[in-house]
């Protein structure tokens, strides 16, 4: 196989990533050439902005067989698994921990295929090349991020040291019997009572705050829309003091090359709009043959429980009526298993250069490891659901 590196996406072929990230075991639709690309057209996920992408390519007779895109890193932020303490000690040691080598889909935790390859040795071999450039370029650290199963496997054989937390997803499907959801009533049903009460309690609020809401998919979004939803992004990005990871340009990018990956909530007061949340869409072997993320909200105006139902119950809603079975509600948030999102493990594989912090590192993951087991057995013994009789 003959390895090549790019530094941008305009340098890879665009169908024959797209090709190859469709016979993943676990595609998502921020793998897509067309959203990688758009991340460093409209500045976003850039150099200047301390993402500097080099994308690696594994070819045999002409054909694409394997490939990702390691992020060169000049900071922690947007990478949602924390490693502060280690650029810490690296810094207290004298030693320089960053640049380090990043795996991953900048500022989005959703879980998926990292190593896009025809088969498990064309995996293997795209991540041994990887780390030997990271070895070559002098690198402190590789990380792979909310990787699939199947990176995790490969990462492991290769000398990895795995990491792991905790997400929150949403599945259509009765606890009893595993059927489908058949409206949102019945989804209550299937709760406690504390819980079945809460939510009704919650868009009693929002009802009587008389919201309305439109739910626009695809090419229904006009650029009105996405202008308003870019508002609604950068206010709550703004509201914790820090500018919005995504330029507008991103999301006119989306608009223009992947309409069909997004859905749109708008809620509605007095005749204007107040608030939004975007929810990615993306190809699924469940029945439905989708998957929903949640993944960025705003609001222009406070109204009682409006985050709870833009967020979580018109998506469930959307997700029951369209068959969709199951819905992503992204990292952290423990109040998320009160609206039905049960805990799931996210994992993530590390490699660092140096070997006594790599000892270290192992030590602390592997006590960390126990307290993430311990934390998702108490979760699970939370649930939300009625107990079977």
């Amino acid at each position: 196989m003959r390895l090549a590196l790019h530094h941008g996406a305009s340098e890879v072929d665009a169908a024959a990533w797209d090709a190859l990230l469709a016979r993943q075991p676990h595609p998502t639709p921020f793998m897509r050439h067309a959203y990688l690309a758009a991340l460093e057209a409209s500045g976003s996920a850039v150099p200047a902005t301390g993402w500097a992408p080099v994308y690696f390519t594994l070819t045999q007779d002409g054909h694409l067989r394997a490939a990702c895109v390691v992020y060169l890193k000049s900071h922690s932020r947007g990478e949602y698994v924390f490693d502060w303490a280690w650029a810490d000690a690296y810094a207290r040691h004298g030693l320089p921990y960053y640049p380090k080598g990043v795996l991953a889909v900048p500022f989005t935790p959703v879980p998926g295929t990292r190593l896009l390859a025809l088969d498990d040795a064309a995996r293997a071999a795209l991540l041994q090349q990887v780390l030997q450039w990271a070895t070559g370029q002098g690198l402190s650290s590789l990380h792979l991020l909310f990787g699939a199963d199947e990176d995790l496997a490969v990462a492991q054989r290769c000398g990895l040291m795995l990491r792991h937390t905790v997400q929150f997803h949403w599945r259509n499907a009765r606890p009893a019997d595993g059927t489908p959801f058949a409206n949102f009533d019945d989804f209550l049903a299937s709760l406690n009572q504390d819980k079945r009460k809460k939510i009704r309690q919650e868009r009693r609020r929002v009802q009587s705050a008389d919201i309305e809401f439109r739910v626009l998919r695809g090419s229904d979004i006009t650029p009105q829309d996405w202008d308003f939803f870019y508002r609604c992004y950068e206010r709550t990005y703004l509201e914790h003091g820090n500018p919005p990871y995504l330029k507008r340009e991103f999301f006119a990018l989306m608009a223009e090359n992947m309409p069909d990956a997004w859905l749109l909530f708008i809620a509605r007061h007095g005749g204007r709009d107040i608030a939004a949340s975007l929810v990615a869409l993306g190809p699924s072997s469940e029945p439905g043959g989708l998957v929903a993320y949640g993944r960025y909200w705003g609001a222009l105006a406070r109204v009682d429980c409006l985050h709870f139902e833009a967020c979580y119950y018109q998506p469930i809603a959307w997700c029951i009526a369209q068959g969709v079975q199951r819905f992503e509600g992204g990292a952290q948030g423990e109040h998320k298993m009160a609206r039905a999102l049960l805990p799931v493990q996210a994992s993530s594989a590390h490699w660092l250069a140096h070997p006594a912090f790599a000892e270290a590192v192992e030590r602390f993951l592997a006590r960390e490891g126990q307290a993430v087991d311990g934390y998702l057995d108490e979760l699970q013994s939370r649930s939300p659901f009625r107990r079977a009789n």
